[in-house]
């Protein structure tokens, strides 16, 4: 039901009568009243950008601009009424075109009109033209009307008057009107035209079309297509048109560089085209029939070329005709005359409210539809919703396709794409189309289609660049005759090397052929070319040519693939003369010896390092009865077991063969040397080679049957088993020899048996006492350690031991404080005897073990182990001619002279001396006045006895005062060999150079026994001397540094135990 009809005023009807159109439907009553309705309007239309003019009634025609945003400058529709029933419209930026038949009408659109007032029309003179008007176009000066095959441009007549009223120049006659077609164009019909603001353009029936330029009132384009032109659509500024011709075939032309392109799956029913009125979107336009509405995307610059491609289609509601396209909406007129638009479906992400819980189907067809137009920031947009790298890349491909470089450059840059980035920013600056498309092209994997586009641009060379760099080789060579002759050998040479890797040796010999050129500066070139040749001569057979070949050129490498090819082949004789000619001995040797040219090998014997080859070599020298030259060959080889055996059983010397046992502790060498010398009877030598075979159970057999445990129990040493030490320690344990029985049961770890035969032992046996002690050291039992201490205390046989055992068994268990006193008793002990260094060392040796213990050192043994320390640095000084510093150490010792009772008069015979030769009259008086006493006076050496009674004759008590330094606790001055700083009470730890106190600023520490010294007198002395006069290990004057933190030094009592 299209619409109901109420009559209020008539009571009833009489007759109802519809037109033969079905257009007027009309109705009379009983009260003798007529009344007509219109139920469809001519469906007449015409646009100019976004107005449109349409008719709205038969007598009225409507003016309106539905794009605009609503706003007080907005037009507002105007409503026109024309005298007639108007059969088409024309509509220019001023004027409207009404008419009929032969007939038009002009109105003058003036500001009113703009804001719906129809008052503000002004009606111009009309018109007839010579024959039925089809259409007229119009635009700000000019109107087309085209009728019978012909098209009439004149101008309007208010531009005319405006000329006039203005006197302006330059209008004549000949430009207010033309008639198509002129003499120019005869013999054709014009089937279809339009107009833009430049230019009249029409199409003939025998394909012509035509742009007249009405500025210049001439023709600038014409194109001739194959079959007549039916319907044509240019856009707004006429750049770029569809037309359809007789065959009802779509095309989109391009008047600028002649260029058409074929509009796919274009409908035969196509009624007409429009174009994307919206600015941004002028690639866009619809083709429509009676049912659907076609989206095209035309791209002018394109990878592939000027292309336009279907987007996609949208369902046309019946009866109603599309007038005008703007952003994805379509205008169309209905049968009523009214105005509606419906968004394309291929827009309809344009027409969404939010993005937002989109599903990743829905938001991927947007970025498509995107895509499709080309309209890069809403895919942007969807991109960082979607948020995956394929659909970014689908955006990145897409736009660089279109030759938008900067955008696909800002969308590989944000999935960091470096190598994309890269390639795409050294190619934006291209200007040349065709370059840039190649690049682009090849970037896709187009190769055909890039060197298509290379050869077309600025570089031609870039294709011949790009098959090089992708190894087609044959597509190169044929670009190569072509474009760069020159480069014919360069690619020869790179395809030969591919050919001979796919293992294409014939056609690989012919092009190394042609690579070469024989220049003096491709000498390189040329090289790798004829190693080409030799190669390949050699592969196909001829073998003369390639081994000359090779032989005459330096390269050790051509040489050497050249013989494995040979080697390959079995040309045993030529392969191996390369190898030797190329230095490649060990190869040479291995292919003569399976030629069986020993003679060869010989000569190169002295060159080849491999194994393998002297072993060969060897055992053809061995074969032939040559043992020497074969012990020879086995021991470059390093095959050690043969040479021993070789030495043992051909050449008789087994001193060589002992020799190499011991170097290289061969096992198999040692069981042949071992079996040797049983052979000879000489059974300790044999244990000694069992053993180090690791035959233990055999040699200690032979040991047992031929008595030679001992040899055996010294050979075995620390490589033996607990069950090895334990079987010798019963063996001697029969034998009655308590020693060794003791010591292998305490290698066994037998400790109450050993003790046991330990102190069965004579007990003079210093050996036996001391491994006892390590015995209760190890076992660590309270029983075993009362037996022991009774038996050095005599307890047990009524003889007492030497003290410095009961010292040792102190540091065996670890007792550091007992062990401390009995190092004090025996460091007496040994000053009383006069053997001061040992004192020294036992003092020196618990001094080191306390300190590691952190036990606290006792007063007596510090106090000692300085004044012996004292005592060695004497001799130290008058060594190296210091006697200042000697005699002050001297002074020291004579001050505490009971401490040395078996040398009292030769210290203080040292000390008169030394004193006297350093300057210190006083002290050589004081210490000759004391020699002088009736108990040391006959005891003086003659030598010196004159010269000491002198110096107390003639008394010379002159003496420079001792030089002061600083106590590095106070600071306060005292001399320097003094060490309890009468400020502050601190005993002041002394330089173990000099035997001065320490100084702060100048302290160092003995790398080996971290005793402090003086550092600058510690270089002094590393001059002259290389051990540390405390603990006499050697000491590397490089690894003397300052010691930057004195306080360990200084406060040495920190940290340790009473």
């Amino acid at each position: 039901m299209f619409a109901i009809i109420n009559l209020d005023d008539e009571r009833s009807l009489d007759r109802m009568e519809w037109t033969d159109d079905g257009q007027l439907l009309a109705i009379t009553s009983t009260k003798g009243n007529l009344y007509v309705y219109l139920t469809s309007l001519p469906m007449l239309a015409a646009t100019q950008q976004t107005r449109i003019a349409h008719l709205t009634s038969l007598l009225e025609v409507t003016i309106e601009d539905n794009i605009q945003q609503p706003g007080p400058d907005t037009e507002q529709p105007a409503t026109i009424s024309v005298d007639v029933e108007p059969s088409y419209l024309g509509l220019g930026p001023y004027h409207l075109a009404v008419g009929m038949n032969n007939r038009a009408w002009f109105y003058l659109l003036g500001d009113n009109v703009h804001h719906g007032y129809s008052g503000g029309l002004e009606q111009l003179k009309d018109r007839e033209y010579l024959g039925t008007v089809h259409s007229i176009k119009l635009n700000a000066d000019y109107a087309a009307a085209h009728f019978e095959d012909k098209i009439q441009l004149h101008m309007h007549l208010s531009v005319i008057k405006n000329q006039i009223e203005g006197e302006t120049s330059g209008t004549t006659d000949e430009r207010e009107s033309k008639l198509f077609p002129d003499k120019d164009v005869n013999q054709t019909h014009i089937t279809c035209h339009d107009m833009t603001q430049e230019f009249l353009i029409f199409g003939t029936d025998n394909g012509g079309l035509y742009y007249f330029y009405i500025e210049d009132w001439q023709y600038v384009n014409e194109f001739r297509h194959s079959y007549g032109v039916r319907k044509l659509f240019p856009d707004p500024s006429g750049t770029r048109l569809v037309f359809i011709d007789e065959k009802k075939d779509g095309y989109v032309y391009n008047p600028v560089n002649d260029l058409l392109v074929e509009v796919p799956d274009f409908s035969p029913y196509i009624k007409g085209v429009l174009w994307e009125m919206w600015a941004l979107d002028r690639g866009v336009f619809i083709a429509y029939d009676e049912e659907k509405i076609y989206t095209y995307m035309y791209s002018k610059e394109h990878v592939m070329g000027t292309r336009c491609d279907l987007v996609g289609t949208t369902k046309l509601p019946y009866g109603q005709i599309p007038i005008m396209l703007h952003n994805g909406e379509v205008t169309l007129q209905t049968q009523s005359g009214k105005l509606v638009t419906i968004a394309l479906d291929t827009h309809s992400y344009l027409f969404i409210d939010t993005i937002e819980g989109k599903t990743t189907k829905e938001l991927n067809s947007c970025l498509d539809q995107c895509i499709a137009l080309k309209r890069w920031k809403d895919g942007w947009i969807f991109c960082q919703q979607l948020n995956a790298k394929e659909y970014w890349l689908k955006l990145g491909y897409a736009s660089f396709k279109c030759l938008d470089i900067d955008f696909a450059i800002r969308v590989f840059r944000e999935q960091g794409d470096v190598g994309m980035v890269a390639s795409l920013m050294q190619i934006r600056h291209l200007e040349d189309r065709n370059l840039l498309s190649g690049y682009l092209a090849m970037y896709l994997g187009e190769f055909n289609l890039a060197q298509d586009l290379f050869l077309a641009s600025s570089k031609p060379l870039s294709a011949l660049e790009m098959r090089r760099d992708l190894l087609h080789w044959d597509s190169a060579l044929q670009l190569a005759k072509a474009l760069a002759p020159e480069q014919i050998p360069y690619i020869s040479k790179e395809y030969a090397q591919q050919l001979e890797f796919t293992g294409d040796y014939m056609t690989a010999l012919a092009h190394y052929e042609k690579g070469i050129t024989r220049q003096e500066i491709d000498k390189d070139h040329d090289e790798v070319c004829a190693a080409g040749v030799a190669r390949m001569s050699i592969r196909m057979g001829d073998i003369r040519r390639g081994v000359g070949m090779a032989s005459k050129m330096p390269s050790r490498v051509l040489k050497k693939e050249c013989a494995s090819i040979l080697e390959s082949m079995k040309q045993w004789q030529e392969a191996a003369l390369l190898y030797e000619q190329g230095g490649f001995y060990d190869k040479a040797a291995s292919v003569y010896i399976r030629s069986k040219n020993w003679t060869k090998v010989g000569e190169l014997l002295h060159h080849i390092t491999s194994p393998k080859i002297h072993i060969q070599y060897a055992k053809a020298k061995e074969a032939d009865g040559r043992y020497k030259e074969a012990a020879e060959a086995y021991k470059q080889a390093k095959d050690w077991d043969n040479v021993i055996r070789i030495n043992l059983e051909f050449l008789q010397n087994p001193e060589e063969a002992v020799k190499i046992v011991r170097e290289v502790q061969s096992v198999e060498g040692a069981k042949m040397v071992a079996r040797f010398f049983q052979k000879l009877n000489d059974y300790g030598s044999a244990i000694q080679f069992l053993v180090m075979s690791k035959c233990n159970d055999e040699a200690f057999q032979l040991a047992q049957q031929h008595n030679q445990m001992e040899i055996y129990a010294d050979i075995i040493g620390p490589d033996a088993t607990p069950e090895d030490y334990q079987s010798i320690a019963l063996f001697f344990e029969n034998e009655k020899n308590h020693f060794l029985s003791g010591k292998f049961f305490l290698l066994s770890g037998q400790f109450n048996r050993a003790m046991k035969h330990f102190l069965r032992c004579d007990g003079e046996n210093s050996q036996a006492i001391e491994l006892a002690i390590e015995t209760v050291g190890r076992a660590n039992d309270d029983q075993l350690t009362h037996e022991l201490v009774n038996f050095l205390m005599g307890d047990t046989d009524g003889v007492p031991k030497d003290a410095k055992y009961l010292f040792r068994l102190y540091m065996a268990l670890k007792q550091w404080r007992e062990a401390g006193r009995t190092a004090i008793i025996i460091a007496r002990e040994e000053q009383s005897a006069g053997n001061y260094r040992n004192a020294h060392d036992v003092l020196f040796s618990m001094y080191q073990e306390l300190k590691q213990q952190k036990i606290k050192i006792p007063t007596e043994m510090a106090n000692n182990l300085m004044i012996l320390h004292s005592y060695i640095l004497v001799k130290i000084h008058v060594k190296r001619g210091d006697h200042l510093k000697g005699a002050r150490m001297l002074i020291r010792v004579a001050n505490n002279i009971s401490k040395f009772p078996s040398h009292i008069v030769p210290i203080l015979t040292s000390t008169v001396i030394e004193c006297h030769r350093a300057g210190l009259k006083n002290s050589s008086f004081s210490y000759a006045a004391m020699l002088m006493r009736p108990e040391y006076r006959n005891q003086i050496d003659l030598k010196y006895k004159k010269k000491i009674e002198s110096i107390v004759r003639k008394p010379d008590k002159t003496e420079e005062e001792e030089p002061c330094t600083p106590c590095p606790y106070c600071g306060f001055q005292l001399a320097e060999t003094e060490l309890l700083c009468p400020e502050c009470k601190g005993n002041i730890p002394y330089c173990i150079i000099t035997g001065r106190h320490l100084v702060k600023e100048d302290m160092s520490a003995c790398p080996s026994c971290d005793f402090p010294a003086i550092f600058s007198e510690y270089i002094r002395l590393m001059e002259t001397e290389e051990n540390c006069p405390m603990c006499s290990e050697k000491v590397i004057k490089q690894n003397l540094q300052k010691v930057s933190d004195t306080h360990k030094y200084l406060n040495p009592e920190e940290g340790i135990t009473e």
